[in-house]
């Protein structure tokens, strides 16, 4: 329990200035985002805000990487919108409140299944994941960083791009906070560059009434940030089969989709910091925090890269930037939505550009020429999926699987026979490479039943059985052999391909003891 306590990391030295500051600027970046990931499935602005200090403040205590920042997400919110249409096909009619108590079951359903996942230990699997995924996933929510911001250069509720004075002024203000952030390290690293920026533009747009968008004109009319303490939420939906099979597939969904984004952030942070976070340990707080989350009034959500970068950005490496950065949004959600929603976008938006292009792994470009072509095509698949459809979990398992693939394709090329015969007459096949699904071909192929001498030996001290693709094709050419009258010895096979063989018996038939029922020897000298 101790280790979960120690919120501050004593273990490192803490720069609490750092941590403080860093975390204010990530809870004023957590603002637009929240709002905007709670009007995709059209939730009210504090569902998200809600979210995010739920999950910022439980994951920045209970975590397994500190600095990491967790929040409401578009990933998690559009996943949302798949249950709320499930919902109206079902209950036709059906009122907005029961929606939402639907989508809080589901929340902390999906929590449920997150701490599952690491008390079984399942954070581990994240290590499958091959490198040119996670170029692909960098690379491909660098985009959805770049491409959201877009929007906040069109007029208020539509598609029509802004113009004259309206444009020149948001995208002077942009590049404005964009060169501070870029240029006052140079100078000092006291104060974070990306507070300062926001600061500044602020202060100029405040101070001299300069007409540019505002957080305020990202609120539906009749909603507001202001609010109070998140209020407790008890589910209110029949409890019956029924609601639990609407339910499930989506709380599955959402926890697979949050565990996959907040691991890969995981990683990703511990490379920028040098340091290793636990996998499992950021299961069970993401599951802990979207269980309370759900129950108070939160739309849920997972680790968020953007926020997550300006943090370690700004400097900050321990949990005290995180658990500031909740503070301080619920601060602003009961003392300072005024101020809050004054703030102007161009700020927030040449954050986020900055964001972007500190995110976008650059050096993908360098390794064209020198990575194998199968995982070029697997990093520009994964950062085109994910891109375009906004589903980081199927971009990441695509990725995985296409890789998976070309892995086993080249290693099932890769098996092969030395052939000699020695001065008994005895002829020897002394295998190399992996049997498996994908080499059985190549392995039948190998042997020549019909003109081999009444003795064969195959040696596997250089290959292993590893499925069984590989029990059934030793079956088939040992019958084979069998079939023209001829012996065949196995050689060298290890432990745990005899008992891989073993265990097949009462599947297969399996020759594999010299018997009258069997054909075959098993020779381990």
């Amino acid at each position: 329990m101790k280790k979960y306590l120690n919120l501050f990391d004593f273990s490192q030295k803490v720069n609490y200035r750092t941590e403080v500051l860093s975390g204010l600027t990530v809870a004023l970046a957590l603002v637009p985002e929240a709002i905007a990931f709670a009007l995709i499935p059209g939730f009210s602005p504090l569902t998200g805000l809600y979210a995010a200090f739920v999950l910022a403040l439980v994951t920045s205590i209970l975590g397994g990487r500190p600095g990491m920042i967790s929040g409401a997400t578009g990933a998690v919110a559009v996943i949302f919108v798949g249950l709320i249409l499930e919902l109206k096909r079902t209950f036709p009619g059906i009122e907005p409140t029961t929606i939402l108590n639907y989508v809080f079951a589901t929340v902390i359903i999906a929590g449920v299944i997150q701490i599952l996942a690491g008390l079984l230990r399942l954070g581990k699997f994240i290590r499958l994941v091959p490198h040119p995924v996670m170029f692909g996933f960098v690379n491909g929510l660098a985009i959805i960083i770049f491409m959201a911001q877009f929007p906040n250069f069109y007029q208020k509720g539509t598609d029509v791009l802004l113009s004259g004075t309206s444009l020149y002024t948001m995208l002077g203000l942009t590049l404005l906070t964009m060169l501070i952030i870029w240029g006052f390290p140079k100078i000092t690293k006291a104060v974070p560059s990306s507070l300062l920026a926001i600061i500044v533009v602020s202060a100029i747009v405040i101070g001299f009434g300069v007409d540019t968008l505002t957080v305020a004109d990202t609120i539906q009319e009749g909603e507001s940030i202001k609010g109070g303490f998140p209020p407790l939420s008890i589910p209110n939906i029949p409890l019956t089969w029924e609601t639990f099979l609407i339910i499930i597939p989506y709380a599955g969904i959402v926890a697979g989709v949050g565990l996959i984004e907040s691991l890969l952030t995981l990683n990703i942070i511990d490379e920028i910091t040098e340091t290793r976070g636990s996998g499992n340990k950021e299961c069970v707080a993401q599951g802990t925090a979207n269980i309370l989350s759900g129950f108070l009034s939160g739309m849920g959500g997972c680790a968020m890269i953007g926020q997550s970068l300006i943090n370690t950005s700004s400097g900050a490496r321990a949990r005290l930037s995180g658990i500031t950065a909740a503070v301080m949004l619920l601060v602003f959600i009961m003392f300072g939505s005024s101020l809050i929603e004054q703030l102007p976008m161009a700020a927030l938006v040449g954050l986020m550009f900055m964001v972007a292009i500190g995110t976008f792994e650059w050096a993908s470009f360098k390794t064209f020429r020198k990575m194998p072509n199968s995982d070029v095509i697997v990093m520009v698949l994964v950062t085109l999926i994910t891109a375009i459809t906004h589903n980081l979990a199927v971009a990441v398992l695509l990725g995985v699987i296409i890789s998976a693939l070309a892995y086993s394709w080249e290693n099932a090329k890769r098996i092969r026979a030395r052939k000699h015969t020695d001065e008994n007459g005895v002829k020897h096949y002394e295998i190399y490479g992996p049997l498996f699904f994908g080499s059985t071909t190549l392995f039948a192929e190998k042997f020549d039943v019909q003109n081999d001498p009444s003795e064969v030996i195959i040696d596997f001290q250089e290959s292993r059985v590893a499925d069984m693709s590989g029990i059934e094709a030793l079956n088939k050419i040992t019958e084979r052999y069998a079939k023209a009258g001829k012996k065949v010895h196995l050689r060298h096979l290890s432990k745990d391909c005899i008992r891989l063989l073993k265990n097949a018996e009462d599947i297969i038939e399996v020759n594999m003891l010299e018997d009258p029922t069997y054909k075959v020897v098993v020779d381990k000298v």
